[in-house]
């Protein structure tokens, strides 16, 4: 069997959690006899794929330079429809949304629907109206698609009015790590509450930043890590000071994953306060290294984190600040909350997804 996927996402990305979905695939099922994956990127700039052995990448690594992103994906679309007939693919699974078909007509096509936050979240997204449109065509267009959560495939049917027949939900894995040690990370010895990724507003930090300073137990007692993206923006400095939040006690922190493995490892809890999410991968990653976790009850995250995670509205600042209090200043609860996720980890890994989607590709011939 010959699996092909397309260069969309490894022009878009030279990390994140997409890209990172289809290598782990490719290398995975790279693996099985009778296999063959390939990555066809004529242009990419993804870390992930470059250089690696484990599967055919066919293109060339550039560096990313501003402005010229939509020139490279260009070349891509244009070249790509000439060339991925080359390849002979049985099987092609578009790594994004596109509008039209880059796939020979006669190769069965697979499509990953990775959520709906765009379509459930319009007034967050005005300017993503485009992106939605392309999944419409791209959703309608595939032989068969993958969801990664119950949640994202009933809401792609109520949406988009799909039949569920067409609809496979595999979930994701997560990349087992070790916690190194690291020194000079300037958060001094005080116990923290730890937030990773990005702070858009549907991911709810300016929520989470009102729970922290309207709790004179979490500040006396605990620091607030922030991990991922970009600084702290003036409008996020502005409300740290309305609320009358000392700076030392809200901490950014940006770098490696070394970096990510050892807060982890070391916060007081973990809290995922999104209003919504396709899957929620830093659950696993979080429980992975020994961290309770208090998220969000919505859409995924009771169904990846399960039973073993403390939940509250993410939109009742009062259920947010006492899930919190209850699990942090609890031994009893954080323990059982550990022992929970090293159990519920064990149901999700990247060699369990990549098999069931070898199964999604064989049905389809």
């Amino acid at each position: 069997m010959r699996i092909v996927y397309d260069y969309q996402i490894f022009s878009y990305q030279e990390y994140g959690g997409i890209s990172r979905y289809y290598y782990e695939l490719a290398s995975r099922i790279a693996q099985h006899e009778g296999c063959y994956a390939c990555i066809h990127a004529l242009l990419y700039i993804n870390k992930y794929i470059k250089g690696d052995e484990n599967f055919e990448v066919i293109g060339i690594p550039i560096p990313v330079i501003p402005g010229m992103a939509r020139v490279h994906i260009s070349i891509n679309y244009l070249l790509s429809r000439i060339l991925v007939r080359k390849c002979i693919p049985d099987i092609f699974h578009e790594t994004y949304y596109a509008k039209d078909r880059i796939a020979p007509a006669k190769v069965k096509t697979v499509l990953t629907v990775y959520d709906m936050t765009y379509e459930r979240l319009t007034n967050f997204f005005p300017s993503k109206q485009k992106i939605s449109r392309n999944k419409e065509y791209a959703v309608k267009r595939a032989n068969h698609i993958i969801c990664i959560s119950e949640s994202t495939k009933n809401d792609l049917i109520d949406i988009l009015n799909i039949n569920p027949d067409k609809i496979s939900v595999i979930y994701l894995g997560y990349t087992k790590k070790t916690a190194r040690h690291k020194n000079k990370l300037n958060i001094g010895d005080k116990p923290y509450i730890l937030y990773v990724g990005q702070r858009v507003a549907y991911k709810n930090f300016s929520r989470l930043l009102q729970a922290y300073a309207s709790s004179p137990r979490l500040q006396k007692d605990f620091k607030l890590v922030c991990f991922g993206a970009d600084r702290f923006s003036s409008d996020e400095i502005s409300q740290i000071k309305e609320l009358n939040l000392k700076p030392e006690n809200v901490v950014h922190l940006k770098g490696d994953d070394d970096i990510l493995n050892h807060l982890y490892s070391n916060a007081s809890i973990f809290v995922f306060p999104s209003l919504y999410e396709g899957f929620g991968i830093p659950l696993l990653e979080a429980m992975s290294f020994k961290c309770p976790v208090v998220c969000s009850n919505t859409s995924s995250l009771p169904e990846v984190a399960g039973d073993a995670a403390d939940y509250f509205d993410p939109c009742n600042l009062e259920e947010m600040i006492s899930s919190i209090e209850s699990v942090v200043f609890s031994t009893e609860k954080r323990n059982h909350l550990i022992e929970r996720g090293l159990e519920r980890i064990k149901l999700f890994s990247w060699e369990k997804c990549a098999e069931e989607t070898l199964k999604v590709y064989s049905s389809l011939l």
